[in-house]
């Protein structure tokens, strides 16, 4: 009755089970809808209509379940330029276009935007680039030359020739006639970059205020000359932080002539941080590029190794320091127990200033200044950490030791205490050693993300091992004389 009265006044009744609150969230299956219309009996007019209805992403997704006639079918469907646009969210679309005539082939990648045209050829073997290339015309094959022209790691190789561009001096009129005019092959329409009168970049002016404009008005008056730009040689490392900096839709790319060659998208600007982000990561990890889900056993294989042998050489060092301790390890065995505890704490302290410091750095503004004060605020997090750690560790490993091992309470509390005291030590160091390698490798122009993670680890290791060893013989066997 209650719920009833509860409809009646209009009150919405809450879900009373699991079940009826998924319900409330749930989407439409835009896969199987698609895959329904494709494969159903509709006229071809109204199945055209019908899938434009959907999002490029959403029919990308759904075409590795149809076959590959049903593929061909959808393509003479919605035509080069919508397939283009359904290519350009996918992963790897080159076993699509291998089931394609190199001319079809063509007529799609053409109408990509050019720095999308170049990943599809690229994960495509060079007798089918060059089949493709060859029926393309001759606007988009300059542009993928361009673009190819530059390293991967420069910003030129990562912008799209698709803008649009008016002189600077024109009417507004004459400014929305030009823009009307470029619109149907550019399709990046937010910012409008004008050109000086020797075509080289002189600012850029928003839709927006092109659209409210006045006949009337200056055209002069909208342009925004201090409008941010990139040089197409710079690198993606070097700039990436100025482009995340403005939040425009778009960044020019000049050549050193101040001569615009393309722009950087805020899509293509989400690339390249992802990018640059699985590249961080991976060289965190020990490799030495990233890894993909299908990538071949033998490629990963051949990414590992390098990295994996030098830790294994970095671990033998280690190893050697631990036996110059067995003394200590044969006259109180008690110790060995917790070695990796003390071990496991610094390489953690060590990893998480390292990754904080990294990411730091990638600000190429930080002053000496900044730097410093991050190692003293890293040096006291890791010292604070530490100390916190060590007195939970001092309580619960002496109680440990004298519940399982027998050891009278006085023993016991000194064991966990040269515990705890060699955590702190380690920890200190660990957060400093984090801070300040990344920090040296940059300056002496080696990626730190590479460079750092490996060593600090043989490091802190090292020095947790000599740490915890030094003071158990120093005052666990010489001053108390446990044994």
């Amino acid at each position: 009755m209650d719920e009833e009265k509860k409809e009646l006044n209009g009150e919405e009744k809450e879900p009373d089970s699991e079940q009826e609150e998924q319900e409330l969230f749930e989407h439409p299956d835009y896969e199987q809808e698609l895959i329904d219309i494709i494969r159903g009996d509709l006229p071809l007019e109204q199945k055209k209509e019908r899938l434009q209805d959907y999002h490029y992403n959403d029919i990308a997704s759904v075409l590795e379940r149809l076959t590959p006639d049903e593929r061909k079918r959808m393509y003479q469907l919605l035509g080069a330029e919508e397939v283009s646009e359904i290519f350009a969210y996918l992963d790897d679309a080159s076993d699509y276009l291998e089931e394609l005539s190199p001319e079809s082939a063509a007529h799609i990648v053409q109408e990509m935007d050019a720095d999308d045209a170049v990943d599809v050829l690229e994960d495509l073997d060079e007798e089918q680039q060059q089949a493709i290339i060859e029926h393309m015309d001759e606007e988009s094959r300059r542009d993928i030359d361009l673009i190819q022209s530059y390293e991967e790691d420069e910003i030129g190789s990562k912008m799209t020739t698709n803008y649009i561009a008016i002189q600077r001096g024109i009417t507004v009129k004459q400014a929305m006639r030009s823009l009307v005019e470029q619109a149907a092959d550019n399709d990046n329409l937010g910012t409008i970059y004008v050109l000086d009168t020797d075509e080289t970049f002189y600012g850029a002016i928003t839709l927006q205020d092109l659209i409210i404009a006045r006949e009337y008005t200056d055209l002069e008056t909208l342009v925004t000359t201090s409008y941010p730009y990139v040089y197409d040689h710079e690198t993606v490392d070097d700039c990436i932080e100025q482009l995340k900096d403005y939040s425009e839709d778009s960044i020019p790319v000049l050549d050193s002539d101040k001569h615009l060659l393309g722009v950087i998208t805020s899509q293509d600007l989400v690339e390249v941080v992802d990018e640059e982000m699985g590249e961080d990561y991976a060289k965190l990890a020990g490799l030495t590029e990233e890894e993909d889900l299908n990538e071949p056993l033998l490629h990963s294989i051949r990414k590992r190794v390098p990295w994996l042998l030098i830790l294994m050489l970095l671990g033998l060092i280690v190893s050697s320091v631990v036996g110059v301790f067995e003394p200590v390890m044969t006259a109180l065995p008690l110790v060995v127990a917790f070695q990796s505890m003390v071990l496991d704490m610094a390489g953690n302290t060590g990893t998480q200033s390292l990754a904080v410091t990294i990411r730091v750095l990638t600000d190429e503004n930080l002053t000496g200044r900044q730097k410093l004060h991050m190692v003293f605020k890293e040096g006291r997090v890791g010292f604070c950490d530490g100390l916190i750690l060590a007195t939970v560790t001092t309580l619960a490993v002496g109680i440990y030791i004298h519940l399982t091992k027998g050891r009278p309470v006085e023993q016991s509390f000194l064991a966990s205490g040269c515990i705890g005291l060699s955590m702190i030590i380690a920890m200190t160091f660990s957060s400093l050693t984090g801070t300040l390698m990344p920090m040296f490798f940059k300056k002496i122009k080696v990626d730190p993300a590479v460079a750092s993670g490996p060593l600090i680890t043989t490091l802190t290791d090292m020095v947790a091992v000599v740490t915890y060893y030094t003071l158990v013989r120093i005052i666990l066997l010489n001053i108390f004389h446990m044994g």
